[in-house]
């Protein structure tokens, strides 16, 4: 009588799950503390200008705070250079394997920097500092667990997501955020522990701030048809301006470069000292922006008063993400992309084009429309908007507005964003100490033209051995007459002096 072999269980996703849940409880707790103190603070400095009004030498106590703090700041951005600016472009090299920083000091010297630069009511945004502290959590769980190659960056991606949720509420988005915009994979194992990652942060984050969505906007009716050309020309100008945001963004570093007086790690004091007539006159557009996006959805100001906080916040933002601060420009562009969607649905009010109960709407759908075009990640922006929200009515607008955006920044030569900080990063990053070899990994798109060859006929880049190809849920060990097909995602191990040479290669071949 033969026995049936009983088939073995493959249990590697539900361990995945299990692990991307645990990185996602830890981060939630570190980034929803870092959210409460830097609310917190933004409280305090409130406060503070208020009583400024009638104490005016509070305002040289501000001062010498700046002062302190920018030395404070300044040395620890010498010391550990990875806490610099949003942190996004820093977890998207380390996930390409373009760097790597030791876990710990920039885990809290970019929670206690973070809070400091962004609770202190800079135009910075807590998002990315988030997205690094998550990503830093999953690598210091990855060095306590002896993770390595694609399982560690597999929990660093899964730490991004969490960090990114905890700080908006928005798990779904979160998890496509990190697959399109920081790790460009979305195999099943990448997905689903990001995913379960996300979930386990927004739950931590929900029991410190409850249920209500992030950016909470009512709004009585749905947009009507006869509206939408609007959304189209809402799209281009959103897609001019964030061209014109991405460039102004990749060269404010280059220009506070060229003030031979101030030490480049000390510039922290400009952004700090020039908040001083922003508190005094209108503390409340200090922060990041959020409780501005909310009272604009609610009750939007003159079209005047918003281009005017429009220009403010556009110049100040730039100003304190120059400086090199931990912070980011994740809710900074949302705020911008909001206050101009109400300059310019108020503007049509005025002229009687449209009713001003539609002004919400636009408010909505520029804020992903704005983000859309500087990222290049129109379906992020369409779902973080909805998630952050809470309403999916409005959604049909949000995504003629990103689309329109999208392509307007395209068609004017626009990269996204935080891949251009990278490479500006990685340009002027000198290298003390690096591996012999790195792992790194490309999917294979449609328009590739890898696919349909077999191995021996590619002309891999030098410096490059592909050493796996995963197919779906399935890993082959290539050979030579191994036929490469669109989805595939290749695994290569490349030595470090040929490692920028061969992933610009690599994304001419994977059609990237």
């Amino acid at each position: 009588m033969k026995t049936k072999r009983l088939k073995k269980w493959d249990l590697s996703r539900l361990y995945a799950v299990v692990q991307g849940i645990v990185v996602g409880l830890l981060a939630g707790v570190v980034v929803s503390f870092f959210r409460l103190l830097i609310s917190q603070g933004l409280k305090l400095v409130t406060w503070y200008f208020g009583q400024a009004h009638e104490h005016w030498w509070l305002l040289i106590v501000w001062v010498l705070i700046s002062l302190g703090l920018t030395l404070i700041l300044g040395r620890w951005l010498k010391q550990t250079p990875d806490i610099k600016g949003s942190g996004i472009p820093q977890v998207e090299g380390q996930l390409m394997g373009e760097l790597d920083y030791h876990w710990w000091p920039v885990l809290w010297k970019k929670f206690v920097g973070g809070v400091i630069a962004i609770g202190s009511g800079l135009f910075l945004g807590r998002e990315g500092p988030s997205i690094q502290l998550g990503a830093t959590v999953g690598q210091g769980f990855a060095a306590k667990r002896h993770l390595t190659g694609v399982d560690r960056r597999i929990i660093i991606a899964s730490g991004a997501s969490a960090g990114l949720s905890a700080a908006f509420n928005a798990p779904i988005a979160s998890s496509l955020f990190v697959l399109e915009e920081v790790y460009h994979n979305f195999s099943t194992m990448v997905w689903i522990t990001a995913l379960a990652s996300a979930i386990a942060a927004d739950f931590v984050s929900t029991v410190f701030f409850g249920l209500t969505p992030v950016l909470h906007i009512t709004y009585l009716r749905a947009l009507p048809l006869s509206q939408y050309g609007w959304l189209l020309l809402l799209g281009v100008l959103l897609g001019l301006l964030g061209r014109l945001y991405q460039i102004v963004v990749l060269r404010v570093g280059s220009w506070y470069s060229k003030l031979k007086w101030l030490p480049d790690d000390y510039n922290s004091i400009i952004a700090f000292v020039l908040l001083i007539p922003i508190g005094w006159f209108i503390p409340q557009i200090l922060g990041g922006g959020n409780s501005l996006i909310v009272s604009i959805g609610g009750n939007a100001p003159t079209a005047l008063v918003l281009l005017l906080i429009f220009v403010l916040r556009f110049i100040y933002s730039m100003m304190a993400y120059g400086t090199g601060l931990p912070g980011g420009v994740f809710l900074p562009i949302l705020t911008l992309g909001a206050v101009f969607g109400g300059f310019f649905s108020q503007l049509m009010v005025t002229w009687g084009l449209m009713p001003a109960a539609e002004v919400p709407i636009f408010v909505i759908a520029a804020m992903a429309g704005y983000f859309a075009g500087i990222s290049k990640a129109p379906f992020t922006a369409i779902l973080l908007i909805t998630e952050m929200v809470g309403t999916l009515h409005h959604l049909m607008p949000l995504a003629i507005v990103s689309l329109v955006a999208y392509m307007t920044v395209d068609i004017l030569g626009g990269a996204p964003v935080y891949a251009a900080m990278l490479d500006r990063l990685l340009q002027h990053r000198q290298q003390t100490q690096t591996t012999p070899l790195k792992q790194i990994s490309f999917p294979v798109f449609v328009e590739s033209s890898l696919a349909g060859k077999q191995v021996r006929e590619v002309n891999w880049p030098q410096g490059a051995l592909l050493v796996e190809l995963q197919r779906g849920e399935k890993v082959l060990i290539p050979h030579g007459d191994t036929i490469i097909r669109v989805g595939d995602l290749l695994v290569l191990n490349v030595e470090s002096r040929t490692l920028r040479a061969v992933r610009q290669a690599m994304k001419q071949l994977v059609g990237d």
